[in-house]
């Protein structure tokens, strides 16, 4: 109680000891923008997700671990020391080497080689880490470059053209700039021969491994991706054309294969200025593209061309990436007009 003036007690209490009254920002601290805390608890749930399916994925790894075998009566040949399968068609004719693409095989020729056997000797071969061929790393460009020159001298194949669709247009640059005078041509089909970016999927842990074996055991999925890839001139994949594509990826060490390609290129590929080396020898080259392959900038054909010094491409109208399946008969016929400028002494 405090004494005014005048000696009369006051009843309003004495003032000069209290504190100050708190800021109100003391009392309610501010709180962290609405965005930031939305962003932090999807941070939580995508980590507790995340944990929950590893956990998952390891059982189901381990259950789904049986592998199927490779089809009877394959032919394999040791080409620079990988047990390498190849496949051949004709017997009469100047030869044509086939080198396939990123999850492809020697069957995915089959059409372009049946039109192209009735004129030429025809082999393909499953690169390492594809296939039915033995899985033997690194999984690198050159790697594979030298088991295609190695299966060509193990079969005695005479100055072949060589045939490259996709990624494996840098297995077949390679193996020519290695060894030149081995071969009388080179054609690049729906590819440019440029690395492949490689996607961590390693962070993913057992997780890649479940999600491929969950991708692997629907047809649907499958025939998707294939529709895609193919286009609609394609037909719709039966189930022998599905397992075509699904049994190399389940044989004994296709997945080691796969990642290990995966994690050490992403896919073969080769810097522009290796490319370009091309443009220095006399050996015929020619570059063919679906007119729909999404894969590539519409105006891949013509950089490509230009990069290995290849005159003007053939593009085929209509046709998706897989144009070897889906105008097998237009690829012939560009095959055919690159045989008749080959040159064996070149």
């Amino acid at each position: 109680m405090a004494v005014d003036e005048s000696g009369v007690e006051s009843l309003e209490p004495e003032r000069q000891h209290e504190e100050p009254p708190e800021p109100d920002h003391a009392l309610h601290p501010p709180r962290r923008p609405w965005h930031r805390r939305v962003l932090r608890r999807l941070a939580k749930a995508v980590a507790v997700v995340f944990v929950t399916l590893t956990m998952l994925s390891v059982p189901y790894n381990a259950y789904t671990a049986g592998r199927v075998v490779p089809p009877p009566g394959l032919t394999y040949v040791e080409a620079d020391g990988i047990h390498t399968r190849y496949v051949e068609w004709g017997t009469t004719g100047s030869p044509i080497v086939l080198v396939h693409g990123a999850f492809e095989d020697s069957d995915t020729w089959q059409d372009l080689a049946t039109l192209l056997a009735q004129h030429h000797r025809v082999y393909a071969l499953d690169l390492t880490g594809s296939g039915y061929s033995q899985r033997a790393a690194p999984y690198t460009t050159q790697h594979m470059a030298a088991q295609l020159n190695g299966l060509v001298a193990a079969l005695g194949i005479d100055h072949p053209l060589l045939v490259s669709h996709s990624s494996g247009a840098a297995v077949a640059a390679e193996a020519v700039l290695e060894t030149p005078h081995t071969y009388s041509g080179l054609m690049f089909l729906d590819g440019d021969g440029l690395p492949i970016p490689s996607p961590p999927t390693w962070i993913l842990g057992p997780l890649r491994t479940s999600a491929l074996r969950l991708v692997l055991r629907s047809d649907w999925t499958i025939r998707t991706i294939y529709a895609s890839q193919c286009g609609p001139a394609c037909p719709r994949l039966d189930a022998a054309g599905v397992e075509q594509f699904r049994r190399p990826l389940q044989v004994a060490g296709a997945e080691q294969g796969l990642w290990g390609t995966i994690d050490d290129i992403g896919g073969p590929g080769l810097p522009a200025s290796r490319l370009a080396q091309l443009r220095q020898l006399c050996l015929p080259k020619a570059v063919t593209f679906g007119a729909q392959d999404s894969m590539f900038a519409a105006n891949a054909p013509e950089t490509v061309a230009a990069n290995i010094g290849a005159p003007a491409p053939t593009v085929i109208q209509g046709a998706h990436h897989l144009s070897l399946i889906s105008n097998p008969a237009q690829v012939a016929a560009s095959v055919e007009a690159l045989a008749a400028r080959a040159e064996p002494a070149c």
